[in-house]
């Protein structure tokens, strides 16, 4: 994370497209394991019936930076527009890069390691931690246990049915919740008329129930750990739903209700299928279940290169915006 944020500081402060590209693709590089990396360090410390709560703070996160990060950039770019005679848009990646910096070397004070290798635990405290993990099935990075080397873990995870399964399920999820790029494209077709920072204000309420329903879905999802397969359908097929009904529905302030409880279906199917899959990943040496976590993640956000180019099309096509 110090690298990453320290080359998104440096963006801020490149004056060439060709050194652009290779920033943003270094970037891209160095942050690739932060998300698998997430996913790993949950599943590693919490029984199945704990982690649903886990990602769903997780991805909630997600959902309140899609709420407010356009209007604290706005904030930003306005705010130090000139500044020291640099460009607004040239600080909102020198602060952005800060932060990132900022808040990775705080985790390196806090965030643990493995329950079996943490310093910060007692030998009484490790035993108990990876007790509770053993008595749900869920496989624990110990000292003594065995270790692969990546080639093998990756083979292990690639020929298991079961991490194929969830790239193929959340790639579904991941190509259709592509949707939220264009919040303010659709709520601007909706209420042509409106201000730009209007807009941006009736795009919040979108991410505001989305927030919600993901909270009330993590807690539930742990409580009936069986049934999650049954909630991420719902919540897909409720989608679907409102998604129909927003092409038969004419009235403007109607097809808004809609698509602000499409959007919260979707968002609440996202955590609790990263939970679903490392549930199932459960029984899996960690090292491979690291993999298979990483694949669901990696494969799985590549839908949202289809995704967002099917939806850009059908947006133009049916005159949206």
């Amino acid at each position: 994370m110090v690298i990453w944020g320290t080359l998104t500081c440096v963006m801020g402060v490149v004056k060439d497209f060709k050194h652009l590209v290779v920033l943003r693709t270094l970037i891209g590089c160095v942050e690739s394991g932060f998300a698998p990396g997430i996913l790993l360090v949950i599943s590693s410390w919490y029984k199945k019936t704990e982690q649903s709560k886990r990602f769903g703070v997780y991805i909630s996160a997600a959902v309140l930076s899609g709420a407010f990060g356009g209007l604290i950039a706005a904030g930003i770019v306005g705010g130090l527009e000139g500044a020291h005679g640099i460009r607004g848009w040239r600080w909102l990646f020198i602060v952005e890069g800060a932060a990132t910096v900022g808040f990775a070397l705080i985790s390196f004070f806090i965030l643990p390691d493995f329950p079996a290798t943490t310093k910060r635990l007692s030998e009484r405290e490790r035993y108990v931690a990876i007790a509770r993990l053993e008595s749900d099935n869920v496989t624990a990075m110990t000292d003594g246990g065995e270790r692969l080397s990546p080639w093998q873990a990756i083979l292990a995870s690639m020929k298991d049915w079961r991490t194929w399964m969830f790239v193929i399920g959340y790639m579904v999820i991941v190509g259709a919740s592509t949707l939220s790029y264009f919040y303010p494209t659709l709520v601007k077709g909706l209420f042509g008329d409106a201000s730009t920072m209007r807009i941006n204000f009736l795009t919040i309420p979108i991410y505001a129930v989305a927030f919600v329903c993901t909270g009330i879905t993590a807690y539930f999802s742990d409580k009936i750990p069986l049934w999650r397969g049954v909630v991420i359908a719902a919540w897909l097929t409720f989608s679907l739903v409102c998604s129909i009904a927003v092409c038969a529905v004419y009235n403007y302030s109607a097809r808004y209700a809609l698509l602000v409880l499409m959007a919260a279906g979707l968002w609440a199917t996202n955590g609790g299928t990263l939970a679903y899959a490392s549930s199932a990943f459960a029984d899996m040496q960690p090292q491979v279940r690291g993999v298979s976590l990483a694949l669901v993640n990696a494969l799985g956000n590549l839908a949202q290169i289809y995704g967002s180019v099917c939806i850009c099309l059908s947006i133009h096509r049916l005159s949206y915006c």
